[in-house]
């Protein structure tokens, strides 16, 4: 795969520049786990139990668990409250009869998310099953709420599409694309680090994704490359939505993937959706050096907390091309009213930059732009790209009928209880 991989990075081509630089457009990722990179374990987010999509898969190294820690606001702030445009996607109305569950892709603490074909239009879709009981019990029930519609506000290429929801006595269910290539994270491990155009290709696909979401007033706050999924054309799909969030203005929630926060999350200041941007430079950085800026063998978070707030001056800087550095310094910056993506011209500032100069972006976003990576899919339904998991006869106890204490409280799961 390494050889094919670097074959298309021969044929990547140039990206051809925009005449208009402003303009724009895991299902598997790691619960709080302790991580080292250089074995190539996954890193966690900071959080509870939760029941993102990045919840799947404890299965490299042991985990850590680690609380989130919410700010409340005090007496005299006023908190606006923040209403998620109208879904473009309308909501499809499915039944567990609607499909065939073909195998396990992940499992994690509330579950399951399968590989299912639908018995409609025999297309592959990725559902996750939520037991309802357990997310009660850990207080999961907003964090649930809100994924799903975060979801459903969202349509864009590059950003994985919710297609509906649905749920029994027992369960919760959240139907999916299926996203058959993989992860970008397993993809960077394999090659050590990308080449400059191909760091650019992914970055460049993020920042179109990220600029759609802030335009709708969501922030991401989960970016890193276990949350990047290559779909079967090699563009990307990000995913995992646990930690997003409707946001006009400012909010204050410590959560996200320790190498990823942006310093005014580490020292518990209220901050934007320039965390974001602050996670894209973050990104580029590892793309293009297998590694993240502060990374340390030692998994002591506040040695890492310590260097993050320090600042990028203090980062050992590999032999990154001038533009590169320049731009990850931007997006990088420690103060947010200077930060790349959070000035007057916003997203903008960002696809101009020099580092983009041959990004058509027009041709970019509507996938024009040939992939440097093909991902080896032997067709509809492969899913050789993930894991194989036990499957524990798991998917017989869906759809029992029985009590159902909860179902109130998850309104927009449309209830379909035999």
């Amino acid at each position: 795969m390494i050889k094919r991989m670097a074959d298309k990075f021969g044929h990547l081509g140039t990206l051809k520049v925009a005449s208009d630089q402003s303009s724009t457009s895991s299902i598997l990722s790691r619960q709080s786990q302790s991580t080292s990179l250089d074995s190539g374990v996954y890193r966690g987010s900071i959080s509870t139990e939760r029941t993102s999509v990045s919840e799947w898969s404890n299965k490299r190294g042991g985990s850590v668990s680690m609380d989130i820690v919410e700010h409340e606001p005090k007496a005299e702030e006023v908190v606006p409250q923040v209403i998620v445009r109208t879904p473009v996607r309308l909501k499809g109305s499915y039944r567990l009869a609607d499909f065939i569950i073909q195998r396990t892709l992940g499992t994690g603490s509330f579950g399951r998310v399968h590989l299912v074909r639908s018995k409609h239009n025999l297309r592959f879709y990725a559902m996750k099953v939520l037991n309802k009981d357990k997310i009660v019990k850990t207080k999961q029930v907003e964090h649930t709420n809100n994924e799903q519609q975060m979801l459903r506000a969202v349509q864009h290429p590059f950003i994985i599409n919710l297609w509906g929801t649905f749920q029994d006595s027992a369960n919760l269910y959240m139907v999916m694309d299926f996203v058959p290539g993989g992860e970008l994270f397993t993809l960077l491990r394999r090659s050590n680090r990308f080449p400059e155009p191909v760091a650019k290709f992914y970055a460049a696909e993020v920042a179109l994704a990220l600029n759609h979401l802030h335009s709708l007033d969501i922030i991401y706050r989960d970016l890193k490359p276990e949350n990047i999924l290559l779909n079967f054309d090699g563009h990307i799909k990000v995913a995992d939505f646990g930690f997003a969030k409707a946001c006009a203005s400012t909010t204050w929630t410590l959560c996200g993937t320790p190498d990823y926060l942006a310093p005014e999350i580490v020292t518990q200041h209220r901050y934007n959706k320039s965390v974001d941007w602050y996670a894209l430079g973050v990104l580029i950085f590892e793309m293009l050096s297998g590694l993240p800026p502060y990374h340390s063998p030692d998994t002591n978070h506040a040695i890492l907390y310590e260097k993050i707030t320090r600042g990028p001056r203090f980062i050992r800087w590999p032999a990154f091309g001038t533009h590169a550095t320049d731009l990850i310094l931007k997006l990088m910056e420690g103060d947010p009213s200077k930060r790349y993506g959070n000035l007057h011209h916003g997203a903008g500032d960002v696809f101009a930059h020099v580092w983009f100069r041959e990004v058509d972006w027009d041709k970019l976003r509507n996938r024009e732009i040939t992939a440097p990576y093909l991902p080896k899919i032997q067709g509809d339904g492969d899913a050789s790209a993930f894991e194989k998991y036990p499957e524990d006869n798991a998917s017989a106890l869906y759809g029992i009928p029985g009590l159902d204490p909860y179902g109130k409280d998850f309104p927009d799961f449309d209830y379909t209880s035999i």
